[in-house]
């Protein structure tokens, strides 16, 4: 047994001494997730740019096809096309508020990866809690597939595939397949495949989840079996568009690209596709006969596919988007599926929140009205009626209601104004604004992204494993 393998059975078993208290074993889902002998097969590269301090530091660890930006350590760890951005961490000298506590920065923040194993996982935004507040750390977790780890400090986690953890601490949990929390900090739970929680104490509670029976369709795994569904076949089918973009050494220019915008250089942006000024799609999006309209971002691993989306549209990290028409403004959630058909499109309105992990696959045309939030699984009208509010008439719940599966506590006035304030600061800090001189983001500072590569062993008992690096800058 080589030492990359070795190193991948002690980290299931940290994170199994974690999760005993949960009966759970984590080493039956890890099966053929990550395989020792293709590992050296993938290089790691990371970006360097003036923006960003930058002082990696991989010791011990298998990075196979793994993306950094940022400040960052990996120790121990194996990472499996992950990709680590670290653009928004907290910089040395502000501050940081929480509450009624204003928190000084010494140093730089950093994301810090211990004894953990992300396979396809995207680790992105700061350390939202206030007792770390300059480390973002991820230690003694498994993730699977395309699972996102936003803002979360995890110790001793398991998220499934299409999991998301966002703004929200975790320690000991289960987080079960394709589902998302936004919960501030959880510790020692088993959250069910299919959740959707966004809970904020004392001011609102949404909770909902998805019909077992009809979710397995798009995601599900079981022990000792490879994650399988819509989702993943969807995916797969558009997997080769990729092997170009990571084998190429230079890629042709693709041409009438704004130079406000930014297009990664690994996303995959195919003919007839149309960009407009202070764009941004960032690297594993996947673009095709689409219209991208001023300020619209494609954030890591989405899919637009023969899709319009007029301006100043968010499309939150794994999203898919699919024979659709989007008014201005329209927001989708992580990992949301939205697939309309040739001839039965969907059209969204102006000003409308898709939440997160939401699936609407409809075979007859459906349009959403502006100005609505929608949850769920919708597949035609009726599903529509049941799983959307109108935001004025959400703003206006002050105890709460439930719907079908969604169960809303607290006061709507806030849910929304605490969604429409994320939305304006996702499409300040991607430079949607930028007007030339002012409101700089993403968009345009990613232009000055230099990429660098590095190679795993390739050899005897270290392979696939990376030699130990230190780069400061």
């Amino acid at each position: 047994m080589n030492q990359l393998q070795e190193l991948y059975d002690r980290i299931i078993q940290r994170v199994n001494i974690n999760l005993r208290e949960l009966d759970f074993d984590a080493e039956a889902y890890s099966t053929g997730l990550i395989q020792p002998e293709q590992m050296h097969k993938f290089y790691a590269f990371y970006g360097i740019s003036t923006d960003h301090p930058l002082s990696l530091v991989f010791k011990n660890s298998g990075l196979a096809g793994s993306y950094f930006l940022g400040k960052c350590s990996v120790v121990d760890s194996l990472l499996y096309k992950t990709d680590i951005r670290g653009d928004e961490l907290k910089r040395k000298g502000t501050t940081f508020q929480c509450n009624d506590f204003t928190i000084p920065l010494m140093q730089d923040e950093l994301i810090d990866i211990k004894s953990s194993a992300l396979v396809k996982t995207l680790v992105h935004c700061f350390s939202h809690d206030p007792e770390t507040p300059e480390v973002f750390f991820i230690r003694d977790t498994l993730a699977m597939d395309y699972a996102n780890i936003h803002g979360a400090p995890c110790d001793g986690t398991f998220l499934g595939p299409f999991a998301t953890v966002d703004l929200t601490t975790i320690q000991d949990c289960v987080v079960g397949t394709y589902s998302y929390v936004q919960a501030g900090e959880i510790s020692h739970m088993r959250i069910a495949p299919g959740t959707i929680w966004v809970n904020s104490p004392g001011n609102f509670n949404f909770y909902y989840r998805h019909d077992p029976a009809l979710l397995k369709k798009y995601a599900g795994v079981v022990a000792g079996d490879l994650p399988h569904g819509m989702l993943f076949d969807f995916i797969e089918q558009h997997e080769a568009a990729f092997q170009r973009v990571f084998d190429a050494a230079k890629l042709d220019e693709i041409q009438s690209i704004p130079k406000t915008a930014s297009l990664d250089r690994y996303a995959v942006v195919l003919p007839k596709t149309v960009i407009s000024d202070n764009v941004l799609v960032s690297q594993r999006a996947y673009i095709q006969n689409s219209t991208l309209g001023k300020g619209s971002n494609a954030q890591e691993n989405c899919y637009i596919i023969n899709s319009t989306l007029e301006g100043f549209n968010v499309t939150a990290h794994g999203a898919k988007i699919i024979e659709a028409n989007l008014e201005k403004d329209v927001f989708v959630g992580f990992n949301s599926f939205l697939q309309g058909k040739e001839g039965s499109r969907l059209h969204i309105g102006k000003g409308c929140v898709v939440m997160p992990h939401t699936i609407i696959d409809i075979s007859e045309p459906l349009e959403i009205p502006p100005g609505h939030l929608v949850w769920g699984m919708i597949r035609n009208k009726e599903d529509l009626k049941e799983h959307s509010i109108s935001l004025v008439e959400l703003s206006e719940q002050k105890t709460g209601f439930n719907t079908g599966r969604l169960y809303f506590e607290g006061d709507g006035e806030l849910f929304v104004k605490a969604f429409k304030d994320r939305i304006y600061h996702i499409l300040e800090v991607n430079g949607a604004f930028y007007d030339g001189e002012k409101n700089t983001g993403h968009a345009q500072r990613n232009q000055n992204l230099s990429l660098n590569t590095i190679q795993p062993f390739q050899f005897g008992e270290m392979e696939g494993l990376y030699p130990n690096i230190t780069i400061e800058l």
